[in-house]
């Protein structure tokens, strides 16, 4: 592990609210790798930004007849505010459309010229008679050339996941017309120019998801082809050219740049060298499936184009989609729950612990199911951590004053749950590192579920041998467990640390020190009161009757 680390998140587009669909796979993940890397000692950062040109967006303001800048300053402010909401911790969130990133991707653009990666050509594109523009991408919906998946977008099968080099039985998005085709030009990136580049990064780098690798190199086996990067839109990166006024650059040309762009100023301004830190640290880009090709292609071609002046990602963590009651989520069937909406309803931290206990680190899919939250709530989260930590420090409260005792006698049993806690850090990082987020919340209510029977065995209100040793343990048991909840469940594991009186905050601390008895003899705790307020059936049927009836 690498003592530097950048995570950031595909980028959210600028054109609507954040549901729950968008932060299982990506931002969830991320936010959680990088409280962990922080509590490791790794000098952390979490950069994202809004994703402020492209065709969706330009499509969205003109439907609510809104000015396309204002329209995405609103949805930045308004994602980033239900980001925080969710716990998400962002160090920088940034924007593409800042002076910073329109600068740097019109040099990106000059540089890859340079180095023969671009050219220009006449090309056939969509145009609609009716609304009287070209069309591109987002434009232009019909089926997919290789799934035959009916209503995907011209420029990404969200089935298959794949670029279509043209879209069969197109229509106009806007008008649904059939289009005609009319003669454009249009700059290309030489995608086939990085055939050798790409499999030699993809064979090199070992930190890659083996079926997402093999997913790519089948990909590349089977042909790729260069890279239209232009747009005939208005609202975009201009391309510094004279000959290519009125056009833009492909959304996907400019975006991912700006994880590059965006942590530059954001070091810069700490007074850090970021490009020298971009290069010294290990990269985390964390994406859903759909857009696999971009990340694992476009992208590593495009940073080996310009000679590698930015390092490639070590790690791009890909996860499945989020299905909502078995049913693939969409906002214009109002099949869907938006992030402020569910927030509205539960705390974060509930969701945060579902969403993480059900996302395996795999392209599978995942199901939200309203009695499966509810269950998990009651049974995992309340009735396994919430019970164990009430328990102990209730019974610490009540029986002993709040005062923590010194050990007495020691029997087998206190002895092999010590050794639970003094190899807890080390079993819990080894997860961690691997990106198996699900298993080490499993791993961690497997250490609360322990911890509750030993208690349970060991009887301390009987007062019998033993009992402070019991007690000294469990208390330091939910101490470890503040800090291994902390990346998943910060609120919780900060209401943990209070109740424990421990000093500093939960954040601060080592990840090493989770196998430490930090607790000491003849310390005083805070006030015991309950984590966690049940689920009710009763709401939770409420909620999914609700589902896609407004």
């Amino acid at each position: 592990m690498n003592n530097k680390a950048i995570i950031t998140s595909a980028l959210p587009y600028a054109n609507g609210e954040i549901h729950l669909g968008h932060v299982a796979s990506t931002y969830l993940p991320a936010d959680i790798t990088t409280r962990f890397l922080k509590l490791k000692g790794v000098e952390a950062y979490y950069i994202c930004a809004s994703d402020d040109f492209g065709t969706p967006i330009l499509i969205q303001a003109e439907k609510e007849k809104k000015d396309p800048a204002n329209y995405v300053k609103f949805w930045n402010k308004r994602d980033l505010e239900d980001f925080i909401a969710f716990g998400i911790k962002f160090d920088f969130f940034y924007r593409t459309s800042s002076p910073e990133n329109i600068e740097f991707v019109q040099n990106v653009f000059k540089k890859l010229c340079e180095n023969g990666h671009i050219y220009e050509k006449e090309i056939i594109q969509f145009y609609c008679k009716f609304d009287k523009k070209f069309l591109p991408d987002r434009y232009v919906i019909g089926r997919c050339p290789y799934c035959k998946a009916e209503d995907q977008y011209s420029d990404l099968c969200e089935k298959c996941g794949r670029v279509p080099t043209e879209i069969e039985n197109p229509r106009c998005s806007i008008c649904k017309n059939i289009p005609v085709k009319e003669k454009t030009k249009h700059y290309f990136f030489k995608l086939t120019n990085f055939v050798k580049d790409l499999n030699q990064w993809l064979e090199e780098n070992p930190h890659l998801q083996k079926d997402v690798k093999k997913y790519v190199q089948n990909w590349i086996r089977d042909g790729l082809v260069d890279w239209d990067i232009t747009r005939d839109i208005s609202w975009g990166v201009s391309i510094p050219e004279p000959e290519a006024k009125g056009k833009v650059f492909y959304g996907w040309f400019d975006n991912h740049l700006a994880y590059i762009s965006s942590t530059i100023k954001f070091l810069n301004e700490k007074g850090i060298d970021g490009i020298k830190f971009w290069n010294s640290a290990d990269i985390y880009h964390f994406i859903g499936k759909d857009i696999v090709y971009h990340h694992y292609l476009f992208l590593p071609a495009m940073r080996i184009g310009i000679k590698k002046e930015y390092k490639l990602p070590d790690y791009i963590p890909t996860r499945g989609h989020l299905m909502l009651q078995a049913k693939k989520i969409s906002k214009s069937r109002n099949w869907y729950i938006g992030l402020k909406e569910f927030l509205n309803l539960y705390p974060a931290d509930y969701l945060r612990f579902y969403l993480t206990s059900i996302t395996p680190y795999r392209q599978d899919d995942l199901n939200f199911d309203w009695d499966e939250f509810s269950a998990k709530i009651n049974s995992e989260l309340i009735g396994n951590v919430g019970n164990f930590v009430n328990r102990s420090l209730g019974f610490t409260q009540k029986n002993h004053a709040g005062v923590v005792p010194a050990e007495d006698q020691l029997d087998e049993i206190d002895r092999d749950v010590k050794d639970k806690i003094t190899n807890f850090a080390g079993q819990l990082g080894e997860l961690m590192e691997q990106n198996h987020h699900d298993r080490a919340i499993k791993k961690i209510l497997e250490f609360s579920a322990h911890f509750n029977q030993y208690f349970q065995r060991k009887e301390p209100w009987k007062n019998g041998p033993g009992t402070k040793s019991c007690v000294y343990i469990a208390v330091n048991a939910v101490r470890s467990l503040s800090i291994g909840l902390f990346p998943f469940l910060p609120e919780s594991a900060g209401k943990i640390w209070s109740q424990l009186n421990m000093q500093g905050k939960v954040s601060d601390q080592k990840w090493e020190s989770i196998s430490e008895f930090g607790v000491k003899p003849d310390h005083r705790i805070g006030d015991v009161f309950p984590l966690f307020k049940k689920v009710e059936d009763a709401d939770i049927q409420k909620y999914k009757a609700k589902l896609g009836s407004s």
